[in-house]
């Protein structure tokens, strides 16, 4: 969703990521917690604080880093863009069957398994320098496999946890495409969904 939003209206100006202020908001975060930064978050960003839930450490850490470095609060640098929007053809692939939608997340989340998704997540834990905390192994699926393998919890348990935040994940995907007022919307479940795209598209 963050590509298509640039491709259409452009990125905003924020600074690059400064080691020193995250080391001090990480160290603060030791003292008193992120809901209490998220807490410091909402007394000067209360836009970003109030989309963000209060465990979300690394778009909390973004946000006050990005305050703390230029005295403006992100969701004001979020809002300008570098250039006016460009005018494309957005399609929104927005399933009308929820029930069907969490069926194939399932189905889909099985295959990944089935394919060698454990292995993958056991060969990250076995290189010895990644660590959970790490952002690219909070993504949905390896964070949950991961937990699963280094504590040995029941599978079961694993399942259900990783199927709920794809399931979070999609909605979270659905809001953001709604939001998109100018895009046409195809139901991917329905039997002239490619079709439909295809006119579109040509």
């Amino acid at each position: 969703m963050l590509y298509a939003k640039a491709l259409r209206e452009g990125l905003s100006a924020l600074p690059s990521a400064d080691r020193e202020v995250r080391a001090r908001i990480e160290a603060r975060a030791r003292e008193i917690g992120w809901p209490g930064l998220h807490a410091e978050l909402a007394r000067v960003d209360p836009a970003t604080a109030q989309r963000l839930p209060p465990n979300d450490s690394q778009r909390i850490q973004r946000a006050l880093e990005v305050f703390e470095l230029t005295g403006v609060p992100m969701s004001a640098l979020l809002a300008a863009t570098d250039r006016p929007p460009l005018a494309l053809a957005t399609i929104a692939l927005l399933p009308h069957d929820r029930a069907e939608l969490h069926r194939r997340i399932e189905q889909r989340f099985d295959a990944m398994l089935a394919a060698g998704f454990f292995d993958e997540v056991r060969a990250l834990m076995a290189r010895g320098d990644l660590n959970p905390d790490l952002p690219a192994l909070r993504a949905v699926g390896y964070r949950q496999a991961w937990e699963h393998l280094a504590r040995a919890t029941p599978f079961a348990q694993f399942h259900a946890a990783a199927i709920a935040a794809t399931r979070q994940l999609a909605k979270r995907q659905i809001t953001w495409l709604r939001s998109m007022k100018d895009a046409a919307v195809v139901d991917p479940f329905a039997p002239d969904a490619f079709a439909r795209v295809k006119a579109i598209v040509i």
